[in-house]
């Protein structure tokens, strides 16, 4: 590893950011896996391979991401597709696959209640959320959560069936699944069993579409592998009408760079040109769960892989 990213990432342990994390990176046509602090402090587990983690919005990308770029080449489906030709339901015949890819669909994601609120319930606000004023890029769960309602009508499967005979199995991801997943790198101090962090996603479960993933690095290497020699030309365009949030599908997009990043300490970064790739997991919420700072951390970890420093 580049000194100036392990002098980060020890920088970051030493501020208790995150008690430890899994790092792999890619160049050359090798991984290079690197594994550093506790998975689990209190129990004295330290961070070792084969550890599985909470995937939180990586989830995204790894699941219904690449579901709608499948359906997309095998003409099952078009990103001009209204939601409404699935889910007869939803509200606003005007959306179409692409708005909610991008998340410019100007769904508002606020739902009264929403914590007490079973999946029925939750399925059901979901379907009638109220639009904002305007249509600009706002990153949001619920339209992820849409999409794999959308996916589940269209292919008459749960997502949990659909990811893996068409992602799992294929790729031979032999530990990526929907949680609760026992033994997995706990998210909360003093919490084992393996629940997934996310509320939604606690709620919706194996048809949850932005967050309740679990998986480890080698499954991850074999997912980017896939992604990486990928001659799909949808990866390499942009979409969106904020300029400040360019996406390419599924993914953002950061000059060549396509990235996804999780609430819970997790994110993926790939360049298809340079042949680079990186997989950072860790469970960031366990001590303290100050998002805006993480953010930043997470943005200078990301910035070196960007410039080669790794």
């Amino acid at each position: 590893m580049h000194k100036a990213l392990a002098d980060k990432v020890q920088e970051q342990l030493d501020q208790q950011i995150y008690p430890g994390a899994s790092l792999a990176l890619y160049r050359e046509g090798q991984w290079q896996e690197f594994y550093v602090g506790w998975a689990d402090p209190d129990r004295k587990l330290a961070t070792q391979p084969g550890l599985i983690y909470d995937l939180a919005s990586v989830s995204k990308v790894l699941g219904v991401g690449t579901l709608v770029l499948q359906a997309l080449k095998e003409g099952i489906l078009d990103l001009e597709d209204p939601i409404q030709s699935q889910l007869s339901d939803f509200r606003h015949a005007h959306l179409r696959i692409l708005d909610l890819l991008t998340h410019t669909s100007g769904l508002d994601p606020y739902i009264p209640n929403r914590d007490s609120l079973d999946r029925a319930g939750l399925t059901q606000a979901m379907l009638h959320l109220e639009l904002r004023p305007d249509k600009h890029y706002l990153y949001s769960d619920v339209n992820y959560i849409l999409l794999g309602f959308y996916l589940e009508a269209l292919l008459e499967k749960s997502l949990e069936e659909l990811i893996t005979a068409r992602i799992c199995d294929p790729l031979n991801l032999r530990h990526t699944t929907y949680g609760p997943c026992p033994g997995a790198v706990p998210t909360v101090r003093g919490t084992h069993t393996g629940q997934v962090h996310d509320p939604k996603a606690q709620v919706l479960g194996p048809h949850t579409g932005s967050a309740g993933l679990f998986s480890t690095i080698l499954d991850l290497e074999r997912y980017l592998e896939s992604q990486l020699l990928d001659s799909s030309v949808y990866l390499d365009q942009v979409h969106g009408s904020d300029p400040a949030n360019p996406r390419s599908l599924a993914w953002r997009r950061e000059g060549d760079w396509l990235d996804h990043t999780g609430y819970t300490g997790t994110f993926l970064l790939f360049n298809r040109k340079r042949q680079e790739a990186a997989i950072f997991l860790a469970n960031r919420t366990y001590w303290q769960d100050q998002r805006a700072k993480w953010i930043q951390d997470r943005n200078e970890l990301m910035d070196l892989i960007r410039q080669g420093k790794f």
